[in-house]
């Protein structure tokens, strides 16, 4: 097992890296960057996994999450917005075959439950 420190080494550091362009990019997210930079920074260097913990901007909503399981509002209502509308879209206008829209859209419907009823504060 003498590659799996830089193994987890390098999927934080190409996570950290997803999660800037996520800044950038409106469709791609952050936090959930963050969150597998976290976990796999803990793996192979926990002071760079406490570095995100601790950032002044992204250190919250990763330890509300981490901590005590927590979504802001903002976040919930986003996550929501997005799967509905990419679900629209799959049902509208996708030629992808029927068996894999419906599949999609039902990942996406329990995968929106489950955010909403996580807790918010």
């Amino acid at each position: 097992m003498k590659y799996t420190k830089p193994f987890f080494l390098a999927l934080g550091w190409i996570s950290v890296a997803l999660g800037i362009v996520g800044i950038i990019i409106p469709v791609l997210p952050t936090t959930p960057f963050l969150l597998v930079a976290i976990w796999a920074f803990s793996k192979s260097s926990p002071a760079l996994a406490e570095r995100i913990r601790s950032h002044k901007t992204f250190g919250p909503p990763i330890r509300d999450w981490q901590d005590r399981g927590i979504i802001p509002l903002y976040a919930k209502f986003l996550a929501v917005i997005m799967m509905s509308a990419a679900s629209v879209y799959l049902l509208a206008w996708s030629h992808s075959p029927n068996w894999l829209v419906t599949l999609t859209c039902v990942a996406m419907l329990v995968i929106a439950v489950y955010v909403v009823n996580r807790p918010s504060r």
